[in-house]
């Protein structure tokens, strides 16, 4: 654990208080992708199934299970609520995610630390979250109106990713830890996947404009 690990942490954290501070007090989930959040609950499930079989701390299982729990709550509250559900925008969510799954289940067969159950599914989970935001970005970049909550809720998961990366470089350079090119590379293009949002976001954010993706 080091201050990266644990910012990053908290911004994922946060992320999440704040999508669901949307949904919970304005029974909205306007701008949201429900699609990104079902590929979430997918890498959380694939990634934490060695909840059963190891234990690192406290504060690691705390964290596992919060992950867990909010991201099946969010996708709940989207397909079942009956107030939120009727906010959600499926018109504009039309990224074919499902298109997602096998490659980067296949990849993972391929290409893993070790051939193993837990192994290919945690690097199953690398790979996924990788793209998860697909959707969502797409959702944004066909809507006429995002409000902020939705904005910030996909900033801080791009800051949270890229604090992870700060945390990994970290780790390599003062912990000695060895090169692992699967979580790098995985990160570093989930990174790049948010570059246009962050200009688009920190510009609007600037000039006080409201936040819009180009067509």
């Amino acid at each position: 654990m080091n201050v990266f690990r644990l910012a990053g942490d908290m911004t994922h954290l946060l992320s999440i208080i704040v999508l669901l501070l949307k949904i919970r007090t304005m029974k909205s989930c306007a701008g949201i992708s429900l699609k990104t959040q079902e590929l979430y609950v997918i890498v959380f499930v694939a990634r934490y199934l060695d909840l059963f079989t190891r234990y690192i701390s406290f504060y690691n299982t705390a964290m596992k299970l919060v992950f867990l729990g909010t991201s099946i709550g969010i996708v709940w509250y989207m397909r079942y609520h009956k107030v939120v559900k009727q906010t959600y925008n499926k018109d504009e969510d039309t990224f074919r995610h499902y298109f997602l799954l096998l490659p980067c289940f296949v990849l993972a067969l391929l290409v893993h630390p070790a051939f193993s159950v837990m192994e290919v599914l945690w690097t199953f989970s690398l790979y996924l979250e990788a793209v998860a935001i697909l959707p969502q970005l797409v959702l944004l970049q066909r809507s006429n109106n995002i409000d902020n909550l939705a904005g910030n809720y996909v900033f801080l998961l791009g800051a949270y990713r890229a604090l992870y990366l700060i945390n990994w470089m970290y780790r390599f350079f003062i912990d000695n830890l060895q090169v692992r090119w699967i979580p790098w590379t995985s990160g570093l293009i989930q990174t790049a996947l948010y570059a246009d949002f962050f200009y688009y976001y920190i510009k609007s954010w600037k000039n006080n404009e409201q936040f819009k993706l180009p067509d």
